[in-house]
């Protein structure tokens, strides 16, 4: 893995666990010669981690788009950054970036993001691995409810099985070195997708 993109909050969130968590994910990727790939902004999870990254010498690319960089805090210090004129911009060009994608703690952009490139994954869009770090166990309920989207049918336990989830740096990496994309069409088998015959 040569580059990861890294979702996170910004802003800090009420435990230290967060923060500490964000500077061993951003060291650990630059001992390790991965190029961090992330939101651009300077502030919360998102700057602690991208600072990190820079201080133990690794690269970071930030990724912003325009009207954001005043409210998010445009990172001034990284190895590059990209300004781009949508959302939509931003993740695909995130996502082009990266060989992999992991969620720090975040709120609903963090979550929308992860679910995004998720979902791509699913539909075999791409063959990267998608992981949570669930650091204090703050993501523990939402694992709980897509084991139960599983149990209610509306997740495939393979599918299930292509989202990492790990407490700690260590084991997200060991997990991601020995991820495999499942050979698992999205439905496809089950679903008519011609469409239906016209009104006589």
């Amino acid at each position: 893995m040569r580059s990861l993109c890294v979702f996170c909050g910004s802003s800090p969130g009420v435990r230290p666990e967060y923060r500490a968590a964000a500077v061993s994910l951003g060291e650990s990727m630059a001992r390790r010669g991965i190029t961090l790939v992330y939101g651009g902004a300077a502030v919360g999870l998102m700057g602690a981690v991208a600072d990190a990254a820079l201080a133990a010498g690794g690269e970071v690319i930030g990724v912003l788009p325009r009207r954001l960089a005043t409210r998010e805090i445009a990172h001034g210090g990284l190895t590059r950054l990209e300004l781009v004129d949508t959302m939509h911009e931003r993740k695909a060009r995130m996502a082009a970036l990266a060989d992999g994608f992991v969620a720090l703690p975040g709120g609903i952009g963090t979550l929308e993001e992860l679910f995004e490139t998720w979902t791509w994954a699913q539909l075999g869009l791409h063959r990267k691995p998608c992981g949570l770090l669930d650091v204090a166990g703050y993501y523990t309920p939402l694992i709980r409810f897509l084991d139960a989207s599983v149990d209610q049918g509306f997740v495939r336990p393979a599918h299930r099985a292509m989202l990492v989830v790990a407490p700690e740096v260590d084991g997200l990496f060991d997990a991601f070195a020995g991820y495999r994309a499942p050979e698992l069409p999205k439905w496809l088998a089950e679903v008519d997708l011609a469409p239906p015959a016209p009104p006589r």
